[in-house]
């Protein structure tokens, strides 16, 4: 979204870490970003080895990697060998994003009377509070005690309930969001770290994709560097939780309770059942069935049926707790 930073020295960089590293050329490093998305300017890290095919295939300017990582590193990208790069990729967060680790309350508000003159054919309830730099398209609905917070696009055709709060967003045209919801707050990323406390800054924003329904009480994470995105005509059901960076596809259905962790991917055409938790940094494949109360804690592959924790297929559970 809209962050006002500034370039900052690879040099400078590497000597706030307190790394000695030489390097050949300096750079000047305009952003962090993940290893997927980051273009030239970039600087990125790896710690995990599930993510080394991005890590090969990155245009990150640098890259802060465990030395075990080197050989998988492009030649494009400046590799600085750290030995706990995560760590160091969220101290480099707080250096880039330090006052955006934290959500704060714009001053700049739009007065009542000039709602309906800055926006067209948009309706909207009592305590409507709308910062400036919010952009909403028309014929908008807009419920009771509703928030919607400078770096967020509403698209046409959105109908909006009560006590809502949206910030961080694009919301796309003929979406509903339920009573209750909460679109775009910060993620859960903090770290302990030899008795200091690492907030992780989370400067992605969510994105829920054309008619698309949020249910009652949902609270949708935006991501720490990448977005979160909800798929086109996914329903969700009331009282859910989309951690940060995670992706749902187009047509997937999620019942009441359902709980998804961080950076975890999920296909199309997904149903999952009331009360299941997914966990963080799994791929779940396409027209996949989770039956409730399910506990996912490894990869799904497509077109299958699970149940149980932890999750199996269908067949395997019955044998287990039905047939005796």
């Amino acid at each position: 979204m809209n962050y006002k930073i500034k370039k900052i020295k690879l040099s400078k960089i590497i000597k706030f870490l307190n790394l000695k590293l030489n390097i050949k050329k300096d750079v000047s490093i305009k952003n962090i970003s993940n290893l997927e998305i980051a273009s030239k300017g970039d600087i990125s890290f790896c710690f995990n080895s599930k993510y080394l095919n991005f890590l090969k295939k990155t245009k990150a300017t640098a890259c802060i990697i465990s030395k075990n990582f080197l050989k998988f590193v492009p030649d494009n990208s400046i590799p600085i060998i750290s030995e706990n790069p995560q760590i160091d990729f969220i101290k480099i967060s707080n250096l880039f994003y330090e006052k955006y680790a934290l959500d704060k309350i714009s001053k700049k508000i739009i007065k009542t009377k000039d709602i309906k003159k800055k926006f067209k054919n948009i309706t909207f309830g009592n305590n409507f509070i709308c910062e400036e730099g919010a952009k909403i398209g028309k014929n908008v609905n807009i419920g009771h005690n509703v928030i919607i917070k400078e770096n967020s696009i509403i698209h046409d055709n959105v109908n909006i309930g009560s006590n809502v709060v949206i910030s961080n967003s694009i919301i796309c045209k003929n979406v509903n969001i339920c009573d209750g919801s909460i679109i775009g707050k910060k993620g859960f990323g903090f770290k302990f770290f030899k008795g200091e406390l690492l907030r992780i800054p989370h400067i992605g924003k969510v994105i829920i994709s054309e008619g698309a329904e949020i249910g009652s009480n949902c609270n949708i994470d935006r991501g720490s560097v990448a977005d979160t995105v909800i798929g086109k005509y996914t329903f969700l059901d009331n009282q859910i939780q989309i951690a940060q960076y995670v992706k749902i596809g187009d047509y997937c259905m999620l019942a009441s309770q359902v709980g998804v962790s961080g950076s975890t991917i999920i296909g199309n055409h997904v149903s999952i059942g009331g009360q299941s938790g997914i966990s963080g940094h799994l791929k779940i494949g396409n027209n996949v069935k989770i039956g409730g109360k399910t506990g996912v804690i490894k990869n799904i592959d497509d077109n299958k049926t699970v149940m149980g924790y932890p999750a199996m297929e269908l067949r395997e559970f019955i044998k287990k707790n039905i047939i005796k």
